[in-house]
């Protein structure tokens, strides 16, 4: 079950001025506190995302890394069959 966070609208109780609370996806955002039943709003939150680890992960979970070498010029350090592994913006226009 994904974790919100609530604020308090005015002073905290004993959860804080922001607290957290496990809840279903489905179930509707408080109104109110559920320790002292002062009005709160839900927040916006950052997520956690995972960045693969290393290139080879980042080619397998489909992703390109292009590393700048000179103006214009980049390497694929993630190439997959057929790809070229510099590209020459200069030159090609790749």
């Amino acid at each position: 079950m994904p974790i919100y966070e609530y604020e308090h609208e005015n002073e905290g109780c004993a959860l804080g001025k922001r607290f957290e609370l496990r809840q279903s996806i489905n179930d509707p955002p408080l109104d109110v506190c559920p320790e002292c039943g002062a009005p709160v709003k839900k927040l916006i939150s950052r997520t956690h995302m995972r960045t693969p680890a290393g290139d080879a992960k980042l080619k397998d979970t489909g992703f390109t890394k292009l590393v700048r070498r000179d103006k214009g010029v980049y390497e694929n350090v993630t190439p997959r069959k057929g790809e070229k592994s510099l590209l020459d913006f200069n030159k090609d226009g790749s």
